[in-house]
């Protein structure tokens, strides 16, 4: 059973689907900057503290942070865009497609 809505419904819904897509692009450019501050800032101490610039750049602690923020920036993108941003139809008649094509191959 499908809801009708009436214009006003419509509109209300599609602002809301719009701020949310524009907090989700704000906390990305949040998460990019903030994190690249972060790192840089770990870089140089690791720096000061006698490592080379190679190891200070290769050392996965300065990284940590990107990981467990981007979870939290994935789990948002799933809430804003859907799960199905990722196996949406299209992709699955893509997939479909391909296997297909690959048994056909193999005859």
């Amino acid at each position: 059973m499908q809801r009708e809505y009436t214009q006003e419904q419509k509109y209300i819904l599609a602002r809301k689907r719009v701020e949310r897509i524009s907090k989700f692009y704000k906390h990305l450019a949040i998460y990019l900057a903030v994190n690249t501050f972060l790192s840089a800032i770990f870089i140089v101490g690791d720096m000061n503290d006698g490592d080379t610039f190679n190891q200070a750049f290769f050392n996965y602690h300065n990284y940590k942070i990107w990981f467990y923020w981007g979870i939290g920036i994935a789990f948002q993108a799933i809430n804003t865009f859907g799960i199905n941003l990722f196996f949406n139809k299209d992709w699955e008649k893509r997939k479909v497609q391909q296997y297909l094509d690959e048994q056909n191959d193999n005859l």
